[in-house]
């Protein structure tokens, strides 16, 4: 197993975040941040090594968080991170075999003042030994 493309990874997904949205992308969350922006959330990684080499499958979530009033902000930012991560990335570190799209969940929180939309993706990275 690889875990040595992690960095690069959450690199290229920011990266391709950053240019493709007009919103804040952020990998810890602010302290009362008001607005619309993304976090870059868990993840978890799973050994998808084979006999051409190293290689990774790493489930991370990608969370929409929105004080703006009803759920269409949030889901057109969550659209907008679709479409960005369905073009092609470079990494610093190994390559990008396949990103899919798992699932997305919805919810109100603080009684209903602010929107989230935690997306989970699936990519499967293979580690070329560019370390």
């Amino acid at each position: 197993m690889s875990y040595g493309t992690a960095a690069a990874l959450q690199a290229a997904i920011h990266g391709q975040l950053m240019a493709a949205l007009d919103v804040p992308v952020l990998d810890d969350a602010p302290d009362g941040e008001p607005g619309t922006w993304v976090l870059i959330g868990p993840e978890e990684a799973r050994d998808r090594s084979d006999k051409t080499g190293p290689g990774a499958e790493h489930r991370l979530v990608l969370s929409v968080m929105s004080d703006a009033e009803g759920f269409e902000r949030a889901k057109g930012v969550a659209g907008a991170i679709c479409d960005a991560l369905a073009r092609p990335m470079q990494m610093t570190r190994g390559r990008i075999a396949a990103l899919w799209f798992d699932r997305a969940v919805a919810r109100r929180l603080d009684a209903g003042r602010t929107r989230r939309i935690d997306m989970t993706f699936r990519a499967r990275v293979e580690d070329q030994g560019d370390a």
